[in-house]
């Protein structure tokens, strides 16, 4: 009993790691496609803390996660440790608590045994993960970051006294769609903030003055891994000019780098990366004409919205028979996914309950995954008796194993299907696609004439 009790939350616990094996594989399941980028530049020769951008939730998490075979520590807001049987599952699942301001000094005060919790974790070279947004935002942006993550490094490295180096390394996570079941990830890590290197150079500075450095520092190395937009009255409107021009800038970046895969998430990343700078640039030299164009993208997304049309058909040159074969593939496949559907109704429909108990629609995707995890498993048994009892065995094996994948399947169909009643709306839209037309006109035409940094 006392040596569960002394057990410290970065120890190897067999259970955990049992369990990791299978969120690991319903992740991969949850996105069609999931790419890490930059691996090689997280330091192997020190401590590590993770510092991502927080726009989904748990999935953020989980995408961290699965990054490497690696155990990881992660810390949450001390809040939702309050009820005992909550801490303890949070416990197992290697989160620990941090206090702050908000909570009241006294709560503050108890952040010095986290942190000597934390160093006891480092210099056991387990990474730690901080989301140093402090709150999640469901936005193609970032938050003002927070102090919490650099006073633990900065007591961290303090307490370590030299025993290790330790890095803060920025990672920028970019979701496809931020509530939808099987869109897709890619998570790049940026350069890393050696912590001790940065005391030694910037030792003439006071403490609060170092923070504030470092703060700014990791706030641009985080924007450089993320298609950072500005939340401003213009934020709608740019995503919408970068969905309008995507194909075009795919085929200017692949010009410099003909081995880039067209699809690659990267080649879409660094194509939107390319529409946001010479955005920037524009809205810097020429403000007014900056603001007829994005004004023009504006009417388009509200245009757009208003008649429930997806960015992914903006995104497709020939929206609606570039899904035809798409629309084969979902008519063929009906009879699966028909009684695949209402096989998989527990799931969804417990999702869609608890999504209407929800204000803040980016819980969405971490509730439909928690969901698929906890329930699917337990359907598939009941299932699979019903069939032993039901039907001869050959029949209920196969049966058995068809229904394995029912809920990813149908999931995709209904990815599917979406996209093409998007596309067929936006067929029905002359005037929408003249405007995008337009937009993606007027754009080129301002790159070709050289008026962009």
């Amino acid at each position: 009993m006392g040596k569960k009790e002394n057990r410290k939350i970065q120890d190897f616990d067999g259970l955990y790691a049992f369990l990791r094996h299978y969120v690991d594989f319903m992740l991969r399941m949850a996105y069609r496609r999931i790419k890490y980028v930059g691996l090689e530049k997280v330091p192997a020769d020190g401590a590590v803390i993770y510092a991502p951008n927080h726009t989904n939730a748990l999935m953020d998490a989980l995408v961290i996660l699965a990054m490497d075979r690696k155990q990881k520590v992660f810390v949450a807001r001390a809040d939702i440790f309050r009820n005992p049987k909550v801490a303890k599952i949070l416990r197992f699942l290697k989160i620990m608590p941090i206090m702050r301001i908000r909570d009241g000094m006294d709560e503050v005060r108890k952040n010095t045994e986290i942190i000597h919790k934390s160093v006891d974790v480092l210099l056991d070279k387990v990474p730690f993960c901080i989301l140093p947004e402090g709150r999640h935002q469901a936005k193609h942006s970032l938050l003002p970051l927070s102090k919490g993550i650099f006073r633990i490094a900065l007591e961290a490295e303090e307490l370590m006294d030299g025993r290790l180096p330790l890095y803060i390394v920025p990672v920028g996570l970019e979701y496809g769609n931020f509530f939808r079941f099987r869109s897709t990830v890619l998570v790049q890590i940026g350069e890393p903030i050696n912590v001790s290197a940065y005391l030694r150079e910037h030792a003439s500075l006071s403490q609060p003055e170092v923070m504030n450095l470092m703060k700014d520092d990791l706030t641009e190395r985080m924007k450089e891994v993320i298609l950072y937009i500005p939340d401003d009255e213009y934020y709608d409107a740019t995503l919408d000019t970068c969905a309008a021009v995507i194909n075009q800038q795919v085929d200017a970046w692949r010009k410099e780098h003909p081995r880039e895969r067209r699809h690659a998430l990267t080649t879409r990343f660094a194509a939107n990366k390319m529409t946001l700078g010479q955005i920037a640039a524009l809205r810097a030299s020429e403000p007014e004409r900056a603001a007829q164009l994005l004004g023009s993208a504006a009417e388009i997304y509200r245009e757009r919205t208003a008649r429930s049309i997806s960015l992914g058909s903006v995104v497709k040159k020939h929206p609606f028979w570039s899904r035809l074969f798409q629309l084969l593939v979902l008519i063929v496949t009906l009879p699966y996914t028909i009684p695949a559907g209402i096989l998989t109704l527990p799931v969804t429909g417990l999702a869609a309950f608890l999504f209407s108990k929800m204000k803040d629609r980016a819980f969405y995707n971490s509730i439909r995954f928690v969901v698929t995890l906890v329930l699917w498993p337990l359907l598939l048994i009941i299932y699979a008796v019903v069939l032993y009892c039901t039907l001869p065995w050959e029949w209920a094996l196969a049966a058995s194993i068809a229904l394995v994948p029912a809920t990813v399947l149908t999931q995709e169909a209904w990815r599917l299907l979406r996209l093409v009643i998007s596309d067929l709306r936006l067929l029905c839209a002359p005037k929408l696609r003249r405007s995008i037309r337009d937009l993606r006109r007027q754009f080129l035409d301002l790159l070709h004439k050289e008026e962009l940094a």
